[in-house]
């Protein structure tokens, strides 16, 4: 490894439950890294996760498709081009409701891990 720098050539798969894909590049299971996360996902028609409220900022950037978004009882819908910013201890719930599936970025601000993220099924 080059002190200056880290070429990651390919991700680290994450098992999770509903069929959704976790790609990760930079965190505590590909590189160690707990000072930020970055993920690739795709998660399919009528997926959604339980609601968190994370000890982490969490940077959304849409690639395909939408994603909403519940920041505490507001909804938003992003898609395709744009990027949401949800800040911790905020309570996020993301799902995918639409007829397609969606592909996005995901960056965590320290790292994601299950505890940080607080879930309410946790």
């Amino acid at each position: 490894m080059d002190k200056d720098c880290t070429v990651i050539k390919t991700g680290v798969r994450i098992p999770v439950p509903g069929n959704k894909l976790i790609e990760e590049f930079v965190g505590s299971v590909s590189t160690g890294s707990r000072a930020m996360s970055v993920a690739h996902m795709v998660a399919p028609p009528g997926w959604s996760e339980p609601a968190q409220t994370p000890e982490f900022d969490e940077i959304t950037i849409m690639i395909r498709g939408k994603m909403q978004i519940r920041v505490n009882e507001k909804v938003h819908v992003i898609a395709s081009g744009e990027v949401i910013l949800c800040h911790k201890g905020a309570t996020v719930q993301y799902s995918n409701p639409f007829d397609t599936e969606n592909e996005y970025w995901a960056v965590c601000v320290p790292a994601f891990s299950v505890e940080a993220a607080r879930r309410a099924d946790n």
